[in-house]
């Protein structure tokens, strides 16, 4: 899946974070050995609603991140210098990484909004997998949105430098061979 987005040194430290970060937040769960289909149905009832919350937290941040994008495109072409191809895929990248975690917090939260623990069909072993899967889940989605938010870190504080701090030459910036050969091309 990475070979698809071409990531810049940025992105894979924005990734690695995300994943260290739902590795290790999944590591303490995991920490706590196995456990029956009892004592995890009762694990289940007490901590669904705050798993309930987190899917509902990470919706709402993926989606104010989206909107949030459409400023940072909007001072990115507002500025007087030109900026590279690369800074407007690196936003594009944002916002598909961004989407899918959208997606899945709303999916799963919709998924584990199911009464699970009142339902009497449920055979009592499954109760374990679906609490170890909740906890999977919320580590994963909180690496992801983890990833998203050290990515846009990377967005803005490239635009401060070059539109705030006037940086020169910066990577994000259009270098003035790109610029008469787009204009060649542009003829």
């Amino acid at each position: 899946m990475l070979k698809i987005f071409k990531l810049s040194n940025y992105n894979k430290r924005a990734l690695i974070g995300g994943i260290i970060a739902a590795i290790f937040t999944g590591f303490g769960a995991f920490a706590l050995g196995s456990i029956s289909g009892y004592e995890a149905k009762e694990l289940i009832k007490s901590s669904l609603s705050g798993f309930i919350m987190l899917c509902n937290t990470i919706v709402l941040a993926s989606a104010t991140i989206l909107a949030l994008l459409l400023t940072l495109i909007s001072v990115s072409s507002g500025t007087k210098t030109n900026l590279n191809k690369s800074h407007y895929k690196h936003v594009i990248l944002i916002a598909k990484i961004d989407t899918i975690v959208f997606v899945a917090a709303m999916i799963i939260f919709q998924f584990f909004n199911l009464p699970v623990t009142e339902s009497e069909n449920v055979p009592t072993e499954w109760y374990a997998y679906i609490y170890y899967s909740t906890l999977v889940i919320s580590s994963i989605l909180s690496g992801g949105l983890i990833s998203v938010v050290l990515m846009l870190f990377n967005a803005v504080t490239s635009i401060i430098k070059v539109v705030g701090l006037g940086i020169e030459d910066h990577p994000i910036l259009l270098k003035k061979e790109d610029e008469q050969e787009n204009k060649k091309n542009e003829d």
